[in-house]
């Protein structure tokens, strides 16, 4: 079974996040971009540039965009989570700090109100807790490619 989306105007979005105790504000200096939090957690969000009447009645695409994926706020910046294989660490260019249980599940919980709003179907991978935005193994990092055996003919 399919699951149906929602298409909801940008407006309409908007509307729905403010009557949900969602932060949202327009991000300074830059046009048509807009800040979007709760829990600790924000997403920048835009109209879809390429979005029309036709092409969303297409399904092919949706009136807002993600920007920046969802992410922790660390001293007023939006943060990446970056798995580093045992520990999950939220970055920004400034700061470093360990993921705690808590922030995941405000990210997770904030990812999830959010799709509800935009009208996104929620994905299954995505349901079953917070996704990094990237996978620095330290493991495989600079990791040299093995030499040859000495008795191979």
């Amino acid at each position: 079974m399919r699951t149906k989306i929602t298409v909801r105007s940008f407006e309409q979005v908007l509307q729905i996040l403010r009557d949900n105790q969602f932060d949202v504000r327009q991000v300074p200096g830059v046009a048509g971009q807009i800040a979007v939090g709760k829990y600790g957690a924000a997403a920048i969000l835009a109209p879809n540039p390429k979005y029309t009447a036709k092409t969303g009645a297409d399904g092919e695409q949706h009136p807002v965009i993600w920007i920046t994926s969802p992410g922790w706020v660390l001293r007023g910046t939006l943060s990446r989570l970056v798995d580093h294989g045992n520990q999950k660490l939220f970055e920004t260019p400034a700061a470093r700090i360990a993921a705690t249980a808590d922030a995941l599940k405000a990210i997770h919980r904030f990812s999830e109100e959010l799709r509800e709003a935009i009208g996104e179907p929620s994905l299954y991978n995505e349901s079953l807790g917070t996704v990094s935005n990237s996978y620095m193994y330290d493991r495989v990092k600079g990791r040299e490619p093995e030499a040859p055996a000495a008795n191979d003919h």
